[in-house]
């Protein structure tokens, strides 16, 4: 799996629970698709739709393997650890046994990344204090810095040119290391696996490994707490960095002023908030006036590469008190003397625009989407929200561009055959009005009409008794007439219309059947171009559709054959199954015109198509 994020189309149920909680919408669902899928190239990496997800469909993509091979490799390999170990290995009693649980694995290093926090906060301290007129958001979020080159491109100026921390002991471990060891990132993020892709020599790390797949490869390896002894971190040791994972704490270990009277610093943390603070910030940068450091995951404590079901406020605890502990034998003078090897090091940041916002569609194709939904006069900001996005709009102009389809819309969905229903039973007495009407104009063919009626009763039983479902419309794909099998393969709703007009007789075949099934009559119709034994899955079943004209351009017909059926599974009926297709097509077209014939035919007519599928049942 060579994208960050894939969703298992076999596992997928559809519920767009992943599509509400993307933050860009990089999840598309088309009405050719039974399952949703992540763009990359939107995608920037926050794993909410990981969390989201209610039958686990969602992976992201494992460096287990690629660690494994460094591990044999000829290289030294340096693991550096990002401090929030301590909030997500609860159940490992002291920190030593975790060193020494990740060097049995076959590191030859183990450092933390607290040293390197201690170097990018001193970075930000000179940049934050020596302000020049130029507000800034902080870069050490890797989702946080995604978003805003790929949806706020024009704040990509506004990111600190500073390198994360992951980076900056990347950097410092090649210098004290050699330059050929490798360096593999243990942490809470997922997104870190794609900024990587952005640094080489001297900032290179070779692969990052989430806290979940760590836990994993301690599993494979039977690596355990009990079975190994004490072990500290490599040097260089952090100072303060140990409180990062705090969504304040890199702004803390330097004593940046973040109060709310002196200081010019903003903290904004989480989904909601982040996204909030970028769109303020580009709108109303001098009126708000302060830098943002921004962290889409309320710090670093609930990652999406973290074990599920961490508690935020325990693993915070957890992180202050470690940082506590570690402080007690800190050695000040030899942390200030690896910092003065290492600040020179430089460790700025280049980040580029890449833009990905969707372009607005025109405004007619907008509407034609709002009108078929039935929100055509909603405000622009109005919406439910259930499609995952936050407007009716909003999705309409998804729709347009093809990142979503009309069924998404849950409440449209819900209410479109209820208020159907609803509709057929307000105007059924109208229908009996116009029908007597005709009756009446027609007096001079009243018997004429009485034979033909018996002859459409006795095509309806006719139809009844095929085990296929028959249906005929006409130019607007309005029903004409349709059998029983039909009705039974719409479920329980169409039976409830069914009650109230027999064969569903001017039912809108939109509001009964699926997108794709529907778009077939509405090829055929609009093309004169028929369609034989197309294969689409509907529910749980696999159906064999023929559709097919009658009348150039006024009435089209269609054979259903449910394909799960226990008489299409055995083997030996297949050829009889397609002699009776044709058949039934031919009976189909026979039963168009016999709506038109004179009363002298109809009997004629009538014994031949009997005759016709009595022969068929022979074979």
């Amino acid at each position: 799996m060579d994208q960050l994020f894939k969703i298992d189309e076999k596992t997928c149920i559809n519920c767009y629970a992943c599509v509400r909680v993307c933050p860009v919408k990089a999840i598309e669902v088309t009405a050719e698709k039974n399952y949703a899928v992540i763009l990359p190239d939107r995608c920037i990496g926050c794993g909410s739709c990981l969390n989201i997800c209610p039958v686990s469909a969602i992976s992201y993509r494992s460096s287990k393997e690629e660690v494994k091979a460094l591990i044999k490799s000829n290289h030294k390999v340096a693991a550096i650890v990002a401090p929030s170990i301590s909030g997500e290995f609860v159940d490992i009693t002291d920190y030593r046994k975790f060193v020494e649980m990740i060097r049995t694995m076959g590191f030859e290093y183990v450092c933390e990344v607290t040293f390197g926090i201690d170097l990018v906060a001193r970075e930000y301290k000179k940049l934050l204090e020596n302000f020049k007129g130029k507000y800034f958001i902080s870069a050490n979020c890797p989702v946080v810095v995604s978003l805003v080159e790929k949806y706020h491109p024009e704040l990509v100026n506004n990111l600190a040119p500073i390198a994360s921390p992951m980076i900056a002991t990347a950097k410092v471990i090649h210098k004290q290391y050699g330059s050929d060891t490798k360096v593999v990132y243990i942490g809470p993020c997922i997104q870190n696996k794609e900024e990587i892709k952005r640094y080489a020599d001297d900032a290179k790390v070779d692969a990052v490994l989430t806290f979940t797949e760590l836990r994993e490869l301690f599993t494979e390896f039977n690596i355990k707490e009990g079975k190994v002894e004490y072990s500290e971190f490599d040097e260089p040791i952090g100072y303060k960095g140990s409180i990062y994972p705090i969504s304040n704490g890199i702004l803390q270990c330097v004593d940046i002023d973040e109060h709310l009277l002196t200081g010019n610093i903003i903290n904004a943390s989480g989904r909601s908030n982040v996204l909030e603070a970028l769109k303020q910030f580009e709108s109303h940068t001098e009126t708000i006036s302060r830098h943002f450091n921004a962290f889409y995951c309320q710090g670093c404590l609930m990652g999406p590469g973290t074990s599920k079901g961490g508690q935020k406020f325990i693993r915070r605890t957890m992180v202050v008190n470690y940082a506590n502990k570690r402080l007690k034998s800190f050695n000040q003078k030899k942390w200030e003397e690896s910092i003065a090897n290492h600040e020179t090091n430089g460790f700025n940041a280049h980040f580029i625009a890449n833009d990905q916002r969707l372009s607005t569609p025109p405004e007619d194709k907008i509407q034609e989407v709002l009108k078929v939904i039935g929100k055509a006069n909603m405000g622009k900001d109005s919406g439910c929200e259930a499609c995952g996005y936050s407007s009716c709009r909003d999705f309409a102009v998804a729709v347009s561009s093809g990142f979503a389809h009309t069924d998404m819309c849950l409440n449209f969905t819900l209410k479109n055959r209820h208020e159907y229903i609803k509709t057929l039973r307000a105007t059924n007495d109208k229908l009996a009005k116009t029908q007597e009407m005709l009756r009446e104009s027609e007096k001079k063919a009243r018997e004429e009409q009485e034979i033909a009626h018996e002859a459409s009763e006795t095509i309806t039983t006719m139809l009844k008794k095929l085990p296929s479902a028959v249906i005929l419309a006409d130019k607007k794909l309005k029903i004409i007439q349709s059998n029983q099998s039909f009705i039974d393969l719409l479920g329980d709703d169409a039976v409830e219309i069914n009650d109230i007009i027999p064969g569903l007789v001017g039912a809108d075949l939109k509001s009964l059947l699926p997108y794709n099934i529907y778009n077939l009559f509405s090829y055929v119709i609009q093309n004169n171009e028929d369609i034989h034994n197309k294969d689409i899955h509907y529910k749980d079943s696999l159906y064999n559709i023929s559709v097919f004209i009658i009348r150039k351009g006024s009435v089209v017909g269609a054979v259903i054959r449910d394909m799960y059926a226990p008489e299409v599974r055995k083997e030996e009926i297949i050829k009889r199954v397609t002699d009776v297709i044709d058949k039934n097509l031919a009976m189909v077209q026979k039963i168009g015109f016999l709506l038109g014939e004179g009363a002298s035919e109809t009997e004629q007519m009538l014994n031949s198509i009997i005759q016709s599928y009595k022969d068929g049942d022979k074979g």
